[in-house]
């Protein structure tokens, strides 16, 4: 049946793509040890700052705890698939300004070797759907 594939593929994708963002959420609070990029909150905002140069000094700090809040909130949404559509979308647009940004900043291969372009990319696929199964938004669904 089709619409069962779909249904555990956009499971799958939502748990994906939730799971991803919030393992970066951990780095930066020094949660994967050795095995990360950041390590710890302050070099998080160094590499914002970095990747934010066109912005003044004050709005890259805010661009961090703004990433960092919305990269934790968008997950959980996904996960509960509550509000999912809204979550997709904004997965999608968050996903699109750090692709940008880095592209601006580091140059083509960063976002790419990050697949930050495909995380945003399957984020808006996953904002087309029109139903949700084992989500919230299907158990308050009014018929």
């Amino acid at each position: 049946m089709a619409t069962q594939k779909v249904q555990y593929s956009q499971l799958f994708l939502r748990l994906a793509l939730s799971v991803t963002m919030l393992s970066a959420v951990a780095d930066r609070f020094g949660f994967w040890g050795k095995n990360s990029a950041w390590g710890n909150w302050e070099n998080f905002e160094k590499y914002t700052k970095h990747l934010t140069f066109f912005l003044p000094e004050s709005l890259g700090i805010f661009s961090a705890y703004t990433a960092t809040f919305f990269e934790i909130l968008f997950p959980l949404m996904l996960i509960l698939g509550f509000k999912t559509k809204i979550a997709a979308y904004g997965t999608g647009f968050l996903l699109l300004t750090f692709a940008l940004s880095m592209t601006i900043a580091l140059g083509v291969k960063a976002p790419l070797d990050y697949s930050v372009w495909i995380g945003s990319a399957a984020a808006f696929l996953l904002a087309s759907q029109q139903h949700y199964n084992y989500s919230i938004d299907t158990l308050t669904k009014k018929n």
